[in-house]
């Protein structure tokens, strides 16, 4: 694999820790949940579908979902679709700082050996004048696998697809990126706690 692709993902979570507001909490991106109410009042028994009670939430559905019903039960705040949205900002974001080299921001983004792994990449880069790959295309992110271990350690799987060019050529870089918390702990932060090629 690439060594800038292996770098983006080896560091992506650290990230986070700036984006706490942003992932597994609300973005202020979604549409607000509103309840619309009609003009003349009917049923529940009238209606096609009966509105669902408050406080209930549908249940997930699709890869992982078994292990986010877990670990939405002892995390209140985990909303699959508001983490999906913080990690694709935060993929965003870690790409452009890496291309740009911009060490003073990664200094403050990422811990002391991820930080010394990042500057190594960064300067055999510009020793070697190879122009660096710039995300053109976050082409998709999808929950892959999510699992809740039995020392409670809620861990989720991301699939992520992306178009990268270092203006010349472009490559499709295909990682699965896998983060992990204690799920009862207060401090938000995920950390990434394994890196695959998708197949």
């Amino acid at each position: 694999m690439d060594i800038e692709l292996i770098i983006f993902a080896a560091v992506a979570v650290f990230v986070i820790s700036r984006l706490y507001s942003v992932l597994g909490t609300k973005t202020g991106a979604e549409p607000p949940q509103t309840v619309t109410r009609e003009t003349s009042p009917r049923r529940a028994e009238d209606s096609e579908e009966a509105p669902r009670k408050p406080g209930i939430r549908p249940a997930f559905t699709g890869p992982g979902a078994a292990g986010m019903e877990a670990i939405a039960a002892i995390d209140k705040q985990f909303n699959p679709r508001d983490f999906l949205q913080g990690s694709k900002k935060a993929y965003e974001m870690i790409v452009a700082a890496f291309a740009d080299g911009d060490r003073k921001m990664l200094k403050t983004l990422l811990d002391d050996d991820v930080y010394e792994a990042y500057e190594t990449a960064i300067d055999e880069r510009e020793a070697a004048g190879r122009d660096p790959l710039r995300l053109m295309r976050l082409r998709s992110a999808e929950i892959a696998d999510a699992e809740l271990t039995h020392d409670g350690i809620a861990r989720v799987s991301v699939s992520f697809e992306a178009s990268l060019s270092d203006g010349e050529n472009q490559r499709t870089a295909k990682e699965i990126w896998t983060f992990e918390r204690p799920a009862r702990s207060r401090d938000p932060n995920w950390f990434l706690s394994e890196v695959a090629e998708a197949s």
